[in-house]
């Protein structure tokens, strides 16, 4: 194997592989930031034997276990010094024979310990702890768990990316100065870490079922880890209707992800897409977790009416059956809980769908002013999309453009660039 050949698939292991390696050395040595280290030179280790002696049969578990055995040894350095400095300060100790080192600890032991099943869910709330500022467990959490990178993390917040990576490193020295436990938190202190865990997960999901950067349009590994993660928490908090609503919303989209791209990996918008590919199991799983959220009697949160949007769409048997108006309705709720710019982008595309195009732009053209939205492209995608409707094709032409000059992932790009060419003079409506 040449040493790119070998480069990629450490690469793509390390996506796969990275969070749980960390969250497994998390428990061994309570540190995050370490914990992150120890994984990285593992990587380095991995970086310098694999391109010579070939990817190893179980690749993850030759990363855990070289990062283990840095861990271990690193433990067992610390152990002594402690003892060594307790020595000097006890001089009759040394007297007594075998009180230097002892016995040492069962680390394997310590590894296997069970306590609450996953490392990856304690991991989870670590990242989210109320010490850290809610931007920064978010950020945190994508890099430990997502193993998404500063930049992709940067994009889904629609922040800098000098930002996220300062937010990064102060939350991992927070961490480590307050010595946060590495523990699930006991049931009267989870709902109040509940909302920016749920969040995480969601944006973990998001980067997943629409990747912000890259040559791929979706990244399903990252859409099953949220998947995973969000119905282990609905296991861990079985009375949150939101956790429920998330786990819903999810199941729901990831029932379309084999619809949405073409056979040469181009993205299908849901209204092209073929709804016999649509996976029933997910859709009626996510139906039964909505329904688990609605029954609890609370009144409805912010992932509880996207579940309601996605079900919308999951129960029209044709994309001319899909019931716009209360989609539009529907929005206009999630608007008043979330009042963001991102949620009244969507709101303006429904009110389109419900009610025509000239709606739709009336409610997007004042996005435009919006801070937060300046490098956002799907403003100019969606604006771009509803002045073609309007016949209005040299301004959308331009709208798709810019689009395509602020998005990152290649496949979008091609899509927009596509949109822009058909909008051209001469080229059919």
């Amino acid at each position: 194997m040449s040493v790119p050949e070998a480069h990629r698939a450490i690469e793509a292991v390390w996506r796969l592989e990275s969070a749980r390696i960390i969250a497994g050395l998390a428990r061994l040595v309570n540190d995050v930031g370490l914990a992150e280290e120890l994984a990285q030179d593992a990587l380095v280790a991995a970086l310098k034997q694999w391109p010579e002696s070939g990817i190893p049969p179980n690749p993850g578990a030759w990363l855990m276990s070289t990062a283990r055995h840095q861990a271990i040894d690193l433990i067992r350095r610390n152990e002594r010094l402690a003892r060594k400095l307790e020595q000097l300060g006890h001089e009759f100790r040394q007297r007594q024979e075998g009180a230097v080192f002892g016995d040492e600890p069962d680390f394997e032991a310590v590894i296997s310990d069970e306590g609450v099943q996953d490392d990856l869910l304690r991991l989870m709330f670590i990242a989210c702890h109320p010490v850290l500022s809610t931007e920064a467990r978010a950020a945190l959490t994508l890099r430990l768990l997502g193993g998404l990178t500063t930049e992709e993390i940067a994009r889904a917040f629609l922040s800098s990316e000098p930002t996220i990576a300062q937010r990064i490193v102060r939350a991992k020295r927070t961490l480590a100065s307050k010595q946060i436990p590495f523990e699930v938190p006991a049931a009267h202190e989870r709902a109040a870490r509940l909302a920016s865990v749920l969040e995480v997960i969601y944006l973990i999901f998001n980067e997943g079922y629409t990747a912000t950067a890259g040559d791929d349009w979706i990244r399903p590994e990252l859409c099953y880890e949220a998947l995973r993660l969000g119905r282990m928490l609905a296991e861990l908090s079985p009375v949150e209707p939101e956790v429920h609503g998330l786990v819903a919303l999810m199941e729901i989209q990831a029932s379309r992800m084999r619809a949405r791209l073409s056979p040469s990996g181009e993205p299908i918008p849901i209204l092209e897409q073929n709804r016999g590919a649509w996976d029933q199991l997910l859709i009626r799983r996510g139906f039964a977790a909505l329904l688990r959220a609605e029954r609890l009697g609370r009144p409805p949160g912010p992932y509880m009416v996207q579940a309601a949007i996605a079900a919308c769409h999951a129960r029209a048997r044709s994309a001319e059956e899909t019931d716009w108006e209360r989609i539009a309705a529907l929005y206009e709720i999630l608007a008043a809980l979330t009042p963001t710019p991102v949620v009244e982008l969507n709101r303006a595309v429904a009110v389109a769908m419900a009610f025509g195009p000239a709606r739709g732009l009336e409610l997007v053209d004042p996005l435009a002013a919006q801070p937060e939205l300046r490098n956002y492209h799907l403003l100019p995608s969606v604006r771009g999309d509803l002045l073609a409707k309007l016949g209005r094709r040299e301004e959308a032409r331009a709208e798709f453009q810019r689009a395509a000059s602020l998005a990152r992932n290649t496949r979008e790009r091609t899509v927009l660039l596509d949109r822009a060419a058909a909008c051209a003079p001469g080229q059919r409506a």
